[in-house]
C-alpha cells in the first residue's frame, strides 16, 4: 500500500514538473513570438519612417532645383538678395509643399563663392601653376595659419600648395615641386600605400590625401573652422574636343568672410570684413548699386583705388550646394545635393542637374 502510495505521488510529482516545463516552455515562445512581433513592427515603422524622411528630403532637394532654375530667368547674377539665399523665401517654398507628418528645412549656399582647388594648375595640360590661383592660395592658407599656435612644416602654406600641385598636375609623377612637394613615391611609402591623383580631385574629402592637410586642418574644431568650408572641386568648364578646365572665379557676391580676405592683397587683408558687412547691408537694401558689375567693390570704403584680380571674381554662378533636413518623429535624414543650373539646347529653359547626391541619418 505504501508503495503504491509512493508511485502515485512520484508520478504526481512527475505530472506536475511536465506541466512546469511545459509551461515555460509555452510562456518563453510566447515572450519571443512577442519580441519578435515587436521588433517586426518597430523595424516596419523604422523602414516606412526612412522611406518617409528619404522622400521628404528629396522632394526639398527637387523644389530648391526648381527655385534655382526659375532665379536665372528673372537674374544674370546670384547674390545674397535673392530668393534662394533668404531663409523666409525658402519657408514660403516648402510650406507649399503637403506632408501628412515631420518637418523639413532646406539651405541653399552658392558653391562658386569658394576657392576651387582645382584651378591650381592650368588644366587640361596640368602641369603648371595658375599663378592667380597659387597667390589666392597662398592669400588663404597664410590668413588660416596666423590664428594658429602651431604649424607643423608640412602644413605650412607653401608646402601644402606644392603638395596639392604634384597631386593634381600629371605626365611629371617622378618631379615634385619644390622641396616640399609630394609625388606617388611618397604616398607609396605610406600605409595603406596609395598614388598621387595625377589629375583634378572630384571629391573634396579626397584633399585629405594630400601631404600636409591632417584633419583638423581639414575639419577644423570648436576654436577654428576647417578649410573644408572654404574649398570646392567644382567649377570645371567643358572646352574644345574632350578637354576642360577650372576658371576660378569667385562670386564675389556670395564668398564667405575667409575667401574675401583671400581675394585682397595681404596689406588689405583687414579691410575684408567691411567688405563682407558692406554687402550684408547690401543684401536689405534696394537702393544698393548694381551686383552685376564685378567692380562694385569699388563702393566699398578703403576699395575706391583698389584692383581685385579680374582673373578671380565674377557675380553670376550655376553651380550650388542644397541641404535639405527631413525630421519624423525623433528620426532625421539629411541630404546634401550639388546642382549644375543649365540652359536646354531643344527648350532654352533652364533646370538643374544633380553633380552629386548623399544622405545620412
Amino acid at each position: 500500500m505504501m508503495n503504491m502510495t509512493k508511485t502515485i505521488g512520484n508520478d504526481r510529482g512527475i505530472a506536475l514538473l511536465l506541466v512546469i516545463s511545459v509551461t515555460t516552455i509555452l510562456v518563453a515562445t510566447a515572450l519571443e513570438y512577442n519580441r519578435r512581433a515587436r521588433f517586426a513592427l518597430l523595424s516596419a515603422a523604422a523602414a516606412r519612417d526612412r522611406l518617409t524622411l528619404s522622400q521628404m528630403a528629396a522632394s526639398g532637394i527637387h523644389a530648391s532645383m526648381a527655385l534655382l532654375a526659375k532665379d536665372r530667368t528673372e537674374s544674370n547674377i546670384d547674390a545674397l538678395q535673392e530668393d534662394w539665399a533668404n531663409p523666409n523665401k525658402i519657408s514660403e517654398m516648402l510650406s507649399e509643399i503637403p506632408f501628412d507628418d515631420g518637418t523639413l528645412s532646406v539651405a541653399i549656399s552658392d558653391e562658386m563663392g569658394r576657392i576651387q582647388v582645382n584651378a591650381l594648375v592650368t588644366f587640361p595640360d596640368s602641369r603648371n601653376f595658375n599663378d592667380s590661383q597659387r597667390r589666392l592660395l597662398e592669400r588663404y592658407f597664410n590668413a588660416f595659419n596666423d590664428a594658429a599656435e602651431e604649424t607643423p612644416e608640412d602644413s605650412q602654406p607653401e608646402a601644402i600648395i606644392n603638395s596639392l600641385k604634384d597631386w593634381l598636375d600629371s605626365g611629371d609623377d617622378e618631379a615634385i615641386t619644390g622641396l616640399s612637394g609630394a609625388e606617388s613615391a611618397y604616398y607609396q611609402d605610406l600605409s595603406p600605400a596609395y598614388s598621387s591623383r595625377n589629375g583634378p580631385i572630384a571629391d573634396i574629402n579626397d584633399l585629405l590625401m594630400v601631404k600636409g592637410i591632417t584633419s583638423e586642418l581639414f575639419y577644423g574644431s570648436a576654436e577654428k573652422p576647417g578649410i573644408e568650408d572654404a574649398l570646392t572641386v567644382y567649377g570645371m568648364k567643358p572646352g574644345a574636343s574632350t578637354s576642360f578646365t577650372f576658371t576660378g572665379k569667385i562670386n564675389i557676391n556670395t564668398a564667405p568672410l575667409p575667401v574675401l580676405v583671400s581675394m585682397l592683397p595681404s596689406e588689405n587683408a583687414e579691410l575684408a570684413l567691411a567688405f563682407f558687412e558692406w554687402r550684408q547691408e547690401a543684401a536689405t537694401d534696394k537702393n544698393a548699386p548694381d551686383l552685376s558689375d564685378p567692380t562694385w567693390y569699388k563702393n566699398v570704403t578703403g576699395f575706391s583705388a583698389m584692383n581685385l584680380d579680374s582673373k578671380l571674381i565674377t557675380t553670376a554662378s550655376d553651380i550650388f550646394r542644397i541641404i535639405s533636413e527631413a525630421k519624423v518623429n525623433e528620426a532625421v535624414l539629411t541630404a546634401t545635393a550639388v546642382v549644375n543650373r543649365l540652359k536646354s539646347e531643344k527648350t532654352g529653359k533652364w533646370y538643374c542637374k544633380i553633380l552629386s547626391y548623399q544622405s545620412e541619418s
